[in-house]
């Protein structure tokens, strides 16, 4: 049996689960723990390390899941065999997280990713689809405009000015397989020799994007609306990529006036711009959803960044960028090196599911939908007052929770997966120093997604929470 000396940073953001989950992930992938080696049981190893139990078994639980390991009843825990699977390769700069697949552990998971996939309009999409390749356009299958097909940049372009106040030509739009690749593509046209500013906390997997492209990085605080303007400017940036109509994680809506500072901002000096991520814009609850940045643009300076996979479903792949005419020219020069990332056959899929009016139908009964779950869980928590507070409500498909039980994150996390339960860390979106705490969130506090649950699970999520975060 494998003895396992796992060295454990209590002070550590990174729940204790977490590391021990780590070190034994890493040793397996780098043979130190051989394939159908057992490990140490739970209780052992609990009390080796001096944790709870619960710990263990969350760490255990999470490699099994992900393959690592195999539980072998009435003997234990056995590594995998897993020689010839790709390697990831160290020094992304990505804090590495555990991921959920296969079987869940959880009987209610509060995930901030996901969507109500039992609403997804399957008959219209199937409809349409089949439609247009009825109507044997063989030319769809040939390689398209790399900016993505004119028709649909048309109808984004109508979209967005009715939809979100975006003032734009179908020229401007740049149409990508996702936000990974229309930050790549984004690079092509800026080039990487600039220093970008971002948000902390802020959205991990961009930031991890930025860094691997080469970009120069660095951090700014938020405070209660949104990036400050003056740390932005003692930062040496260029560029700052934001969330003004709803900050992820923390759920900011950016009034008007920072907006106009950001604006005063990128026109003080000539090449800055502002990369505007608009990714849920659409799902607002009370009022009419926050005009986006860049209408208020006028030195083209907005770099606007929108996508389907949070209105429709994350597996169409289909984002897009609306460029300043500023950068058009650059734009055409660099795409000259790059094919279209998306089929041409799903981009006609989505034009006509928003020229037939198919996607503000669906968008109106799924604001309807997650308004309701949204509703139910705000109260279900307003019911927990003695233990939490709730920011960022109102908009989007998560709530921001701060523990005032005297929990650390970590205990949180941990009394919440024993009963079941998964909620995630807000100090995994945080880079740099949080500079955010004293005037927006002054303890630890936890992300609940509640897009993938049912009200009635919502209901029984939060009542065991409630039992977690009391110890009962």
């Amino acid at each position: 049996m494998q003895e396992l000396t796992i060295s454990l940073n209590p002070q550590s953001r990174t729940p204790l689960y977490e590391q021990i989950y780590r070190y034994i992930k890493e040793d397996i992938k780098r043979g130190r723990i051989r394939a159908e080696e057992k490990l140490p049981s739970s209780r052992a190893l609990a009390a080796y390390l001096e944790v709870s139990r619960s710990t263990v078994d969350l760490a255990y639980e999470q490699l099994r899941s992900e393959g690592y390991l195999e539980a072998v009843p009435c003997k234990g825990y056995y590594a995998c065999q897993i020689d010839g699977l790709y390697q990831l390769q160290p020094g992304t700069g990505q804090r590495e997280r555990p991921v959920s697949c296969g079987e869940s552990t959880y009987d209610y998971d509060f995930t901030p990713n996901g969507i109500d996939l039992d609403s997804f309009p399957y008959e219209a999409w199937r409809r349409i689809t089949r439609n247009i390749l009825l109507n044997d356009r063989k030319e769809l299958f040939q390689l398209g405009d790399p900016k993505g097909e004119r028709e649909l940049r048309e109808t984004i372009c109508r979209y967005l000015y009715q939809a979100r106040g975006v003032n734009c030509r179908a020229e401007q739009i740049l149409i990508g397989a996702g936000n990974d690749c229309l930050l790549l593509l984004l690079s092509a046209v800026l080039g990487t020799k600039r220093r970008i500013a971002m948000e902390t906390p802020t959205y991990r997997h961009a930031y991890g994007i930025f860094e691997q492209l080469g970009f120069s990085l660095c951090t700014v605080p938020v405070d209660g609306s949104g990036m400050q303007v003056q740390a932005l400017r003692e930062s040496g940036a260029d560029t700052a990529y934001v969330m003004p109509s709803h900050q992820y994680p923390l759920g900011i809506v950016m009034p008007i006036k920072r907006r106009l500072e950001l604006l005063a901002w990128a026109a003080e000096e000539e090449g800055r711009y502002l990369i505007e991520d608009d990714y849920d814009s659409e799902f607002r609850y009370k009022g009419k959803p926050i005009p986006a940045l860049q209408g208020a643009d006028r030195q083209g300076r907005v770099i606007y960044m929108g996508t389907f996979s949070k209105s429709i479903a994350p597996a169409i792949r289909i984002s897009y960028l609306v460029l300043p005419e500023r950068l058009l020219q650059e734009c055409e020069e660099s795409l000259c090196r790059f094919s279209s990332t998306v089929s041409r056959v799903d981009q006609m899929t989505l034009n006509q599911f928003l020229k037939e009016g198919y996607f503000e139908r669906h968008l109106n009964r799924m604001r309807t939908i997650y308004g309701k779950k949204h509703d139910m869980l705000l109260g279900e928590l307003k019911k927990l007052s003695d233990l939490c507070r709730i920011t960022g409500e109102n908009a989007g498909v998560h709530l921001l929770v701060e523990l005032i039980n005297g929990m650390t994150e970590k205990e949180s996390i941990e009394e919440a997966a024993r009963m079941g339960v998964k909620v995630y860390p807000l100090s995994e979106y945080e880079i740099g120093d949080p500079g955010w705490e004293s005037s927006q969130v002054k303890g630890p506090a936890v992300i609940l997604g509640y897009a993938t649950l049912s009200e009635s699970g919502i209901v029984q999520a939060v009542e065991r929470l409630k039992r977690a975060w009391r110890r009962e």
